[in-house]
């Protein structure tokens, strides 16, 4: 950040009075402009015993498999950007389930949400941001082609609990410069 939103003023990084952390502060009006982490909002759609994956058509990891997530909007629930992201990405009605995983990235500056949805309607499509959607078998996930961390995760979790009959809340953590699977 170089200038104050809401002066247009140039900002400097300094502790504000108070505080412990280093902010962007305007140098004419005072204004504290904090950076907080941005939410990503996902889901793992399913359609008789399948899962909805998508190849991403834009970068970070471009060519690399996901299941539909992105970046909340202000003004919707957590669970209304999941569906919103199912519907933009993969061109698939979902009914949203309960959370499966929430994971902190630490060196991107988000929370990924994740939750389990079910597909309303198996005929799916890639979006703009899709260059192909496909409903995959647990043997046919391409997992050495999996674009994040945090997508690998949820899967993992995704299908464990599938398998064990049981529908539990996951927490992961992930620091480090690269966050896709090597």
């Amino acid at each position: 950040m170089k200038f104050c939103s809401s002066c247009g003023q140039p900002v400097t990084v300094a502790v504000p009075e108070g505080d412990h952390l280093p902010r962007f502060v305007c140098t004419v009006c005072k204004t504290i402009h904090y950076e907080n982490p941005r939410i990503i909002a996902g889901c793992i759609p399913e359609w008789q015993g399948r899962i909805v994956l998508c190849r991403r058509a834009i970068e970070p990891r471009k060519g690399y498999w996901t299941f539909p997530a992105g970046f909340m909007e202000n003004r919707e629930t957590i669970q209304q950007a999941a569906a919103r992201e199912a519907m933009e990405e993969a061109l698939a009605k979902v009914e949203i389930g309960s959370i499966l995983a929430i994971v902190s990235v630490l060196h991107a500056h988000q929370v990924h949400v994740m939750f389990r949805a079910q597909l309303i309607d198996p005929n799916i499509g890639a979006g703009p941001e899709s260059l192909e959607v496909r409903l995959c078998t647990e043997a046919e996930i391409p997992w050495e082609d999996i674009a994040f961390r945090s997508v690998e995760f949820a899967l993992r979790r995704y299908l464990e609990d599938r398998r064990l009959g049981r529908e539990d809340l996951h927490y992961d953590t992930i620091d480090r410069a690269h966050s896709h699977v090597s």
